[in-house]
């Protein structure tokens, strides 16, 4: 896999230092899911807990997706840009929030909406 590079704005050591977060997010999801995983196919369903686990396995693949869908971004070069407006997401906001696809302004506008 290359990098397109068209995230300029972050220099190739942020890119690889948000790189193995995201790597290192994806595989803790994905072995918490595994383990949710193991849980539902031992579990009898009959007490309380069947619906509890039931979210925590939907919550825990939305993660993974997601998580995925931040990856694929960084490899195609489209990580770190605004959805909205193109605008650079600063690299300090990425460290904070890797799955962020939005500036803070336009954040902040679709959260007032």
């Amino acid at each position: 896999m290359t990098d397109n590079h068209e995230t300029t704005h972050l220099s190739s050591v942020q890119l690889q230092s948000l790189r193995q977060d995201l790597q290192e997010q994806l595989e803790q999801r994905r072995r918490h899911l595994d383990g949710l995983r193991v849980q539902e196919q031992e579990g009898s369903g009959a007490d309380g807990t069947w619906q509890e686990l039931v979210i925590s396995i939907t919550a825990a693949e939305r993660a993974v997706a997601e998580l995925s869908q931040a990856y694929d971004r960084l490899v195609a070069g489209t990580y770190g840009r605004c959805a909205a407006c193109q605008a650079a997401i600063p690299f300090e906001r990425l460290k904070v929030r890797p799955l962020a696809r939005n500036c803070i302004d336009c954040q902040r506008r679709h959260e007032a909406a």
